[in-house]
């Protein structure tokens, strides 16, 4: 991929807004939900073909039918920078169980036989790197993705990501943290298609981080200086930390505790029961 580089984030910013201004009239449910949407958005992220396959998608169904809004789908990959130890662990397992793009393609052609969900991917840009990305964007664009998020990508160096992304009709989705500069926050939010993930902590994710008046002060200055919708996660394990963030967020997502749950519980049925319970709840609490 060819990366260009900016000398001040205006520079791409002008470019990205005159593709935006012509963006090609393509179906993405996430720019409809946020259009016509009055509640807080709950976002559960699951690893692709964790625990196996079918299981996988008995989660996915589990999480729409507890009122979740957009489904976000992990890339299992081998050296994940930005993830703690329950995602790292649910990736290395679905890697071993030789979980590869065409599988995870299966997978989500199985999701949209019976769900129009809004989905997003959180992948590692070396897979997609390595299969090409305006191929990687135009065949999960088929196969019904609506956005996408790669976290080791800055987005000082995404300016040609995006016009892909922009031409294929896919939402790009940059991260914000707490460590985030004024100048990149306005970079992130021009970039941003429809929303913001705004990362609670500065390490990895769940981190069962207790939230406090800080994390409060950094969720409303972000939210104040960004434009487009903003999500909250990393660290949420409960229905009182969802509804923290949420107070001065547009929503939350959840994934690492749902790992845990898995490996906690004895049997993948008993599993499921307190996923769902945990989901009901938060949509509750948000």
């Amino acid at each position: 991929m060819k990366i260009l580089l900016f000398a001040c984030p205006e520079e791409g910013i002008k470019i990205c807004q005159l593709l935006k201004n012509g963006r090609r009239n393509m179906k993405n449910r996430i720019s409809s939900l946020i259009q016509n949407f009055d509640r807080k958005l709950l976002i559960p992220f699951f690893t692709a073909g964790f625990p196996t396959k079918n299981k996988f998608l008995d989660l996915i169904k589990v999480a729409i039918d507890s009122g979740s809004d957009i489904i976000e789908i992990g890339l299992p990959f081998s050296d994940p920078l930005a993830d703690g130890p329950e995602v790292q662990y649910s990736s290395h397992i679905s890697l071993q169980k030789n979980i590869r793009l065409n599988d995870i393609f299966i997978l989500i052609e199985k999701i949209r036989s019976f769900s129009e969900i809004p989905l997003v991917l959180m992948g590692y840009y070396n897979p997609i790197l390595a299969y090409g990305e305006k191929r990687f964007f135009s065949k999960v664009k088929s196969l019904g993705v609506d956005g996408l998020i790669i976290p080791d990508l800055p987005v000082d160096e995404a300016e040609e990501y995006t016009q892909l992304m922009e031409i294929t009709g896919l939402s790009s989705i940059f991260l914000v943290s707490p460590t985030s500069e004024n100048d990149r926050i306005k970079a992130i939010d021009y970039y941003s298609s429809d929303f913001i993930y705004a990362v609670t902590v500065t390490g990895v994710t769940g981190t069962g981080k207790v939230f406090d008046k800080a994390t409060d002060n950094y969720l409303k200055r972000i939210s104040k200086q960004i434009s487009k919708k903003v999500v909250a996660g990393f660290g949420v394990s409960s229905a009182d930390d969802a509804k923290r963030l949420a107070k001065y967020t547009d929503g939350v997502v959840i994934g690492s505790a749902f790992i845990k749950i898995i490996r906690n519980e004895k049997n993948f049925d008993s599993a499921l029961i307190k996923i769902e319970r945990l989901l009901t709840s938060i949509r509750n609490a948000i």
